[in-house]
């Protein structure tokens, strides 16, 4: 029995070594390597199934059937990543660094990474919010790429990162708060971008190595970081000593997360050789002697505008109804307060009757009570500029738009009018101009705020802002071109001339807005509800990748048009937005790519008008859902890729929204739709004939 035992043992062996690889992994590989557009540099690797870790693919590392580590650094490898990454659940170490992998880094990043390096690659954008979610990350490069803007304050949860290279960018702004957080970061390599402001938030952090070199920083360099491994030169670093702290702040390097700007000043501040102080220092006593100006001038506003309120009767009855001239007495009483280290209540009192004094404090007693009400302290807004998207002058995309002439209009929404807009240079540009009825009132002097937010969302299957105009009470918004027009046209605008998508080509788009949404909805925080996803909103580069407009602009989305057909039961009832109606109108989006119908389509008999009403109830019909097909397929199409189209279809379109899929769900569903698809050669058209492979892949 033993023998055979271990017979049985030896043959089993290899397998329970060298495993299959996860299915999931190999998917994931599969992609990344049709991205790289199959680079022989990678041996052993392939587009399509394999076995990573029986096969050793170089690079590739793994622990049992789990791909644990991939490194790719210096291979000379070209293309993207792809966006599948994320189903990597057991890979510690990514490293792609010093490749040619350009355009934006993807989010879709495998999520449990302690290593990741992405340095040297001509990446652009900024960093994706993926990263921010990643607790066990130790190290982090994304050194000499092209990465702009001002860094998003996501850091809080990364705790573990002890190295941070985010030197040889293009970053400006501040140091995001959320930097205090580090609280295990021993290197971090700021040098060569364009940040601002002071390094104050680095202050409390465990640093040994920091180089801040050539940006635009200012104040003073905290003490605490003055005995550490410190590169500053090529700043705007303040002279001379700095400022007291204020009162109330622990002495520097007393721990926590105070931070407070201090320089080279000497530690004692003025106290006896053993470094004790007696008495209140030279801070509090500034502290208190603001205090007592302040709460001055706030006494002697409000007894003033007393004063003036009772005068305001006879002002009233005058012939001159003209603002009377402010007295002399209390604007030199007034400088008085101001002159002075302790308030006297009597100089407060006028030639008038009335007390003016202040009555005592009763801390039982509102604001209000006391009269504080008369003059509400209200924060004025401050609208900052978007940091990615170029301000354009009225004037400019005149030029542009030939006036925004009919020639040049593209589209026409609820929010206004697409106009095509071509630049001296020949920089060809689409230019929303937003119409007045949808950005009136308060909304308009939220414009800027709206767009810096569009301005941040950044996804390769989403239309890229690129500018903004707000002047003249015009409001316009300026995004990428893109010569294929939308989803829409190629469905329902076909001619003779008009080739048809084909099957594999309508899989692709389907997938590539699901990621879309998904980051809209999973990825960004806050979450990002869309509110109008429709085949219009949807444009197709020359490749037919699919790239969702209209994202960010839903607080300018007006009530549903229920004769639309995109709206879910919930909106056209209540006019209640979720992500869940989110995933409603991409369902009958999807329902458009299989059958080539409008959602909604009032040429047709009453009972097939609505789309959903009439196709639901036969989406797992098969033989129903032949006949349901877009006759422009010709009958090209895999059987089970159809069906399961289907499927993922029903889902979405369920009357009730908590039946309905996440978007994550739904971009998984599709995946596997396209990774098991067995596609006949009856599919192969003149759009496979140029993309090759990558058909399927966003």
């Amino acid at each position: 029995m033993a023998p055979l035992l271990f017979f049985i043992f030896l043959l089993l062996a290899p397998n329970s070594i060298n495993g299959y690889t996860d299915p999931s992994d190999v998917s994931a590989l599969n992609a990344m390597y049709q991205n790289l557009n199959s680079p022989g540099q990678l041996t052993k690797w392939s587009s399509t199934a394999g076995d990573p870790c029986a096969d050793n693919w170089k690079g590739v590392t793994c622990s049992a059937s789990r791909v644990t580590q991939i490194n790719l650094s210096s291979l000379g490898v070209a293309g993207g990543i792809g966006f599948q990454l994320s189903s990597l659940t057991s890979v510690t170490d990514f490293d792609v660094s010093n490749n040619y992998l350009g355009n934006q880094i993807p989010y879709s990043l495998p999520p449990n990474l302690q290593r990741l390096n992405l340095a040297g690659c001509g990446y652009s954008g900024s960093l994706p919010y993926s990263i921010s979610q990643m607790t066990s990350l130790k190290f982090l490069n994304v050194a000499r790429n092209q990465l702009s803007g001002q860094l998003p304050d996501m850091f809080g949860q990364l705790s573990a990162l002890n190295t941070m290279d985010l030197s040889s960018n293009l970053f400006t702004g501040d140091l995001p708060e959320s930097f205090s957080l580090l609280s295990s970061a021993t290197d971090m390599y700021l040098q060569n971008n364009q940040f601002t402001g002071t390094i104050d938030v680095l202050a409390n952090l465990p640093l040994k190595n920091l180089n801040v070199a050539n940006n635009k920083f200012t104040g003073w360099v905290p003490s605490q970081l003055n005995n550490i491994n410190l590169q500053k030169d090529g700043n705007s670093w303040n002279s001379g000593p700095a400022p007291p702290p204020p009162p109330g702040t622990p002495a520097a390097g007393g721990g926590g997360r105070n931070r407070q700007p201090s320089g080279n000043s000497p530690s004692t501040n003025g106290s006896g050789g053993d470094g004790k102080k007696s008495g209140v220092g030279g801070g509090a006593i500034a502290g208190i002697v603001i205090s007592i100006l302040v709460v001055g001038a706030i006494i002697a506003f409000v007894l003033l505008k007393k004063r003036y309120k009772k005068s305001s009767t006879d002002i009233e009855k005058s012939e001159d109804h003209s603002f009377p001239p402010v007295a002399p007495q209390p604007v030199e009483e007034m400088k008085a307060v101001q002159a002075s280290s302790t308030v006297n209540t009597k100089t407060f009192e006028t030639e008038d009757a009335i007390d003016l004094k202040p009555p005592p404090f009763d801390h039982h007693k509102s604001f209000d009570d006391d009269g504080f009400s008369a003059i509400p302290i209200v924060p004025k807004k401050v609208h900052v500029a978007p940091p990615d998207a170029t301000s354009y002058s009225v004037a400019d995309l005149q030029i542009a738009t030939n006036s925004f002439s009919a020639d040049n209009l593209i589209g026409e929404g609820s929010t206004g009018r697409v106009f095509r807009a071509e630049f001296e240079d020949g920089k060809v540009v689409a230019v929303k101009k937003i119409i007045s009825s949808a950005l009136s009132g308060a909304m308009s002097d939220d414009f800027i705020d709206m767009v810096s937010d569009v301005s941040r969302l950044r996804h390769p299957n989403i239309t890229e802002l690129i500018g903004y105009c707000s002047e003249h009470g015009q409001h316009l918004l300026v995004y990428e071109f893109f010569k294929n027009g939308s989803l829409y046209d190629f469905l329902h605008l076909t001619d003779e001339y008009s080739k048809p998508l084909i099957w594999n080509t309508r899989v692709k788009i389907a997938l590539g807005a699901a990621r879309a949404l998904e980051y809209l909805h999973e990825v960004c925080s806050p979450s990002v509800i869309h509110r109008n996803i429709k085949s219009t909103n949807i444009l197709l580069d020359l490749e037919l990748n699919p790239h969702l407009s209209e994202c960010g602009l839903a607080s300018l989305v007006s009530d549903a048009d229920q004769a639309s057909g995109y709206s879910a039961p919930e909106v056209s009832m209540s006019g209640q937005y979720t992500i869940k109606s989110d995933v409603y109108s991409f369902g009958v989006t999807m329902l458009e790519l299989l059958t080539g119908r409008k959602p909604f389509d009032s040429s047709r008999t009453r009972a097939e008008q609505s789309l959903v009403r009439w196709a639901a109830p036969q989406l797992h019909d098969m033989d129903a859902l032949a006949k349901m097909v877009d006759p422009a397929l010709k009958g090209l199409y895999p059987v089970k890729s159809l069906s399961r189209f289907a499927d993922v279809i029903a889902l979405c379109v369920q009357p009730e929204p908590e039946f309905r899929p996440a978007m994550s769900e739904v971009v998984e569903a599709l995946v596997r739709l396209v990774q098991r698809a067995n596609m006949s050669k009856r599919t192969v058209g003149i759009e496979q004939g140029r993309s090759g492979n990558q058909e399927f892949m966003s």
